[in-house]
């Protein structure tokens, strides 16, 4: 089996001034190939820290993905290292150097002599062509200093070493991969990471050989990451299956999505299901719940639109919140809420309308309503209903203002999915 590593050069790296998301992004694409890896590296532009770091990973894996420090500036040192290392010298690649021809001349430029270094590669290379930059990338095959060992170099610029990827290496790992790993998000929401193990603890103790469950909590929930690695795909995929059927099946009151799917595409593929559709009225999250629903593809098909309503005197001019019910009961409140709701299902024409109302801090709390309180309120119109359905939860959370408005969305989003899911249950 091939295993890789990963190293990322740069000072920027070490010092905190650039999150190193091509670590993320080659691990996430080698792992789709079936190939595991075993450990990334940041590491500085010094030419004999990175030799010292080639040669330990060279001598753990089978693959070590380089990216960062190659390019036309003195920090670009890259490939000096690993010629270093190796004992080997440059070559001209005919197919890089025209590359950098039509790019240069493309921009109305003369060629000059740095320009043409960025065709050189390490003898013994195989040139991986950079069609969104100048600098070529290369895999190197490291006999006979380290057997069977492969050093893959490219740029640091994201959307070049994505074109790299892409067009070059995962070709390349794909035909030496013997292996597939599949990997099955299992979404949930409303429920933290302890009482989600509890509730899945019988399907974690009988797991098949190759298979294992991740928890990746997040902002917005937890996700159950099942990823499975065998040898044949058909294998890989059943035994995959199984055990995110196995989760989805005990934890179902929390799961909305076996897959990538995010929470506002569901509520949208359940509100279109249904033929409802849906406005929002926001205090606290500023617009952020409508942000998000409309942050997927097609929401026009059932997003009417939104308020956002932050202060009283917008709550009563725009939704008819009464004066006497903010005085009586404070605008985070569960009257209050369900007033938005209805304000907002009357004045939008949607049949489903969802009302958030809290205080995200870090001011504006009170001695019985603390920084973090939410109130939701959720209005719908049903068939044959004399009037519409309301409802109002208060909750409580605890965080900084922009963790706040985060959870407070989410929280809102889950009311709406809980009253979408009990009608598809009503249904069936």
């Amino acid at each position: 089996m091939m295993h890789a590593e990963i190293v990322s050069i740069g000072d920027e790296l070490l010092k905190g001034q650039r999150v190193n998301t091509n670590a993320a992004e080659i691990a996430a694409m080698l792992s789709l190939e079936g190939v595991p890896l075993r450990r990334i590296t940041a590491c500085s532009d010094c030419e004999d820290e990175m030799q010292d770091v080639f040669s330990e990973a060279l001598g753990r894996s089978e693959l070590v993905l380089v990216t960062g420090g190659l390019g036309p500036t003195r920090d670009d040192r890259t490939r000096n290292a690993a010629q270093k290392l190796l004992g080997r010298g440059l070559t001209l690649d005919p197919a890089s150097l025209r590359e950098v021809e039509l790019r240069v001349s493309a921009r109305g430029r003369e060629m000059t002599e740095l320009m043409r270094s960025q065709a050189m590669v390490v003898e013994g290379s195989l040139a991986i062509p950079n069609i969104k930059g100048t600098a070529a990338g290369m895999i190197i095959s490291c006999a006979p200093r380290f057997s069977q060992r492969h050093l893959v170099l490219m740029p640091g610029v994201p959307v070049e070493m994505q074109a790299m990827m892409e067009g070059t290496v995962l070709p390349w790992v794909r035909e030496r991969s013997e292996t597939t790993i599949i990997h099955t998000p299992v979404r949930t929401i409303g429920i933290g990471e302890s009482t989600l193990a509890e509730m899945i603890v019988s399907v974690e103790d009988s797991l098949p050989e190759g298979t294992t469950v991740a928890y990746l909590p997040h902002g917005a929930g937890v996700d159950v990451m099942v990823s499975t690695i065998a040898d044949l795909r058909e294998r890989a995929e059943a035994e995959n299956a199984a055990v995110a059927g196995a989760i989805s099946t005990l934890a179902k009151e929390f799961v909305y999505t076996v897959g990538n799917r995010s929470i506002e595409e569901t509520i949208l593929d359940m509100l279109r299901r249904q033929r409802e559709t849906l406005a929002v009225a926001e205090s606290c999250t500023g617009g952020l719940v409508a942000s998000r629903i409309t942050d997927v593809a097609g929401s026009s098909e059932v997003f009417t639109g939104g308020f956002i309503v932050y202060s009283n005197m917008a709550k009563e001019e725009q939704l008819g919140v009464s004066r006497g019910l903010l005085d009586a009961f404070g605008a985070v409140s569960g009257e209050v809420a369900r007033a938005m709701a209805m304000g907002c299902l009357q004045r939008s024409g949607a049949s489903v309308a969802l009302a958030i109302t809290g205080i995200a801090g870090p001011g504006g709390a009170t001695p019985d309503k603390p920084v973090g309180m939410l109130a939701l309120g959720l209005a719908r119109q049903t068939a044959g209903s004399p009037g519409p359905h309301v409802e109002s939860s208060v909750l409580f959370m605890h965080g900084d203002r922009l963790q706040n408005k985060l959870r407070f969305s989410q929280a809102a989003l889950r009311m709406l999915w809980e009253s979408l899911r009990r009608s598809d249950s009503s249904s069936e």
